[in-house]
């Protein structure tokens, strides 16, 4: 008997090394991690300079809704990432970040411009892209997609996120900032939030795009809709008044509803349409609310919706076209027409 239990010891030494060794190289990984900090949102991390390294831009953007290097920020989804922060500030005297996220919810939106507002109590500039997730019907939305939502990032007490940075993510992200911070890789991510992600333009395959152009049909946003338009019920105003309503009235405002592709507009007359219809009608109503507000509808047949070389798909346009919008902005808030967009308010 006393011969097995004494066997026995040397494996239980061994074990108990191997248990060790591994307290200790999970505890020097996540030394490593909170260190590095590759989200830039932990209150005791080290004060050097670090550039968005998420793929995920609900994990690389409330650190730039913080910073206090921008005093105007762009909302949306993909259909307004492409806005570039250095074409808008010379039009409006500002400093932009561009906070639109792929395939975000108005939830999404909603929680980041939180963040942003809490950190810029009297923002100059505020753009908002509208597109299908603001336009759907019914008692609710879509809060969040498959994509990873980091809730605690969004939160004020940052304290919380010591608890959430031991996992494979943030051990990769924090592989690659630290990568970018040695010169071993490059950023490939822009500083303020600008991150181009359809292909270089330069590489632009026309018969490839009216490929994706051609296989689209017409946006209408989800949704249940009885009786007439006037009944029907948008969930997403609540959010959208409570965002207008924030916002200093000094904050110059931008609502534009996306130019789809003339593919993805829905027919004159139609069913979508009035959804289109009802919807641009609600946001008018709650730009009314508040000053300093104004509406543009691009997404109509125009210069920019017809010509489909200015697209890769139905919802995403070229780097010249984004370029033309923020300008569009800077003329209508002149009182300046054009065929790009018509001005839903003021009218």
């Amino acid at each position: 008997m006393s011969s097995s239990i004494s066997s026995s010891n040397p494996w239980r030494r061994f074990f108990r090394l191997i248990a060790g060794a591994a307290a200790v190289g999970a505890g020097l990984v996540y030394l490593f991690v909170v260190l590095v900090d590759p989200f830039d949102t932990l209150p005791l991390s080290p004060p050097f300079h670090r550039v968005p390294v998420a793929s995920n831009q609900r994990f690389a953007y409330p650190a730039l809704a913080r910073s206090q290097r921008f005093d105007s920020a762009a909302f949306g989804t993909s259909s307004s990432r492409m806005l570039r922060p250095e074409v808008l500030n010379p039009l409006f005297g500002a400093r932009f970040a561009n906070l639109a996220m792929n395939d975000s919810t108005v939830y999404e939106q909603m929680q980041l411009f939180g963040v942003f507002v809490r950190a810029h109590p009297m923002p100059k500039v505020l753009t908002l892209g509208l597109d299908y997730r603001w336009c759907v019907t019914g008692p609710d939305y879509q809060r969040l997609t498959f994509r990873t939502f980091p809730a605690w990032m969004y939160q004020d007490n940052l304290w919380v996120g010591y608890r959430e940075m031991f996992n494979l993510y943030a051990i990769q992200s924090a592989g690659q900032l630290f990568g970018i911070v040695i010169r071993v890789k490059k950023p490939d991510q822009g500083l303020d939030g600008f991150t181009s992600f359809v292909p270089p333009d330069n590489t632009y395959d026309r018969a490839r795009a009216q490929l994706h152009l051609t296989t689209s049909v017409p946006a209408v946003p989800t949704g249940t809709r009885k009786g007439a338009p006037s009944s029907w019920e948008y969930p997403t105003m609540p959010d959208l008044r409570a965002m207008l309503t924030t916002l200093p009235a000094a904050t110059h405002k931008v609502l534009f509803f996306v130019p789809y592709n003339r593919y993805a507009l829905t027919p004159p007359g139609s069913d979508g349409q009035a959804v289109w219809d009802e919807c641009r009608r609600r946001v008018v109503a709650e730009a009314a609310r508040v000053p300093n507000t104004l509406v543009l509808d691009f997404m109509r047949p125009s210069p920019i919706t017809l010509n489909d070389d200015n697209y890769w798909d139905y919802a995403h346009y070229r780097i010249g076209i984004a370029d033309r919008l923020a300008n569009d902005f800077a003329a209508a808030g002149r009182g300046e027409k054009s065929e790009d967009y018509v001005v839903l308010w003021p009218n």
